[in-house]
């Protein structure tokens, strides 16, 4: 495995930070009996989880475990069959303005960027605040330069997504869902897609999120990142949460054969 560094540097700034911190102990998001089904195949099998206000939790496993499936279903990008999924204590609703109100709660960056491509760096941070938020476009313009900054990538406000590089594009992708002020960050493996000489620089933004309080799900195969940043660690296999515990446990004393073989292959590359 890759030696990992993390620089140093402050994406929330001292307001966010303190909210990010106010009611530690609540649970933001809350799973309960989750049930999901792709015709045949069950891909979700009664997955129970909390998650706690300023917590980061790392989902890891196999590839067709369920992990960016259950990631998704927070924000209602996929649909359950069963179950419950709460926000800061509310039912995830099923459609309409409610829905769209707490979506907006609820920042998420992909695999692929998802820039508009034919749409400025600095639009693209801008756009949701405007539109959703019905933020003043000064302001909007000001917290997006500030976003832009913090995660290294101000310099390149007025190009083209295009004219970036993939891991600029994807800290642009970050600081497009921080622009909302999310009360919980889902990260549906945001590294898989770049060369391996910008992962650093994206796992540098996430990390830094995490110790200023973020509260974050993050599917990853990243094991650095999640001995790091993470504190609680679930691994899911066949649609089922297998395991649960801190790093260093799920690290050093995996409890079951598939957690077992899971590490001993991606440990040894």
């Amino acid at each position: 495995m890759r030696a990992i560094h993390y620089a140093s540097m402050t994406i929330l700034n001292e307001t966010q930070q303190n909210a990010a911190r106010e009611d530690d102990g609540k649970y933001l998001v809350e799973l309960e009996h989750v049930e999901k089904h792709y015709g045949n195949l069950h891909v979700l099998r009664d997955i129970n989880l909390k998650v706690k206000k300023g917590e980061v939790l790392v989902i890891v496993g196999p590839s067709g475990s369920g992990k960016s499936t259950m990631c998704r279903t927070i924000n209602r990008l996929e649909t359950i069959d069963s179950g419950v999924i709460r926000i800061d204590g509310q039912p995830l609703p099923q459609e309409g303005k409610a829905l769209a109100q707490l979506r907006a709660e609820v920042g998420m960056v992909f695999q692929s960027f998802n820039l508009f491509a034919n749409k400025t760096i600095l639009e693209n941070v801008t756009l949701a605040p405007i539109k959703v938020r019905h933020m003043d476009k000064t302001q909007a313009e000001r917290e997006a330069m500030d976003l832009l900054a913090r995660v290294g990538v101000d310099s390149q406000a007025n190009k083209m997504p295009s004219q970036l590089s993939g891991g600029q594009q994807q800290r642009v992708a970050i600081a497009r869902a921080l622009a909302m002020h999310p009360k919980v960050m889902l990260f549906d493996e945001p590294t898989s897609a770049l060369d391996p000489e910008m992962v650093n620089e994206v796992l540098d933004v996430m990390v830094e999120l995490a110790h200023e309080g973020m509260t974050m799900l993050c599917v990853t195969h990243e094991m650095g990142f999640a001995r790091k940043a993470a504190d609680k660690i679930i691994f899911m296999a066949d649609g089922q949460i297998l395991e649960r515990g801190t790093p260093d446990e799920f690290f050093e004393h995996p409890q079951t054969a598939r957690a077992q073989e899971f590490l001993s292959k991606i440990l040894t590359h």
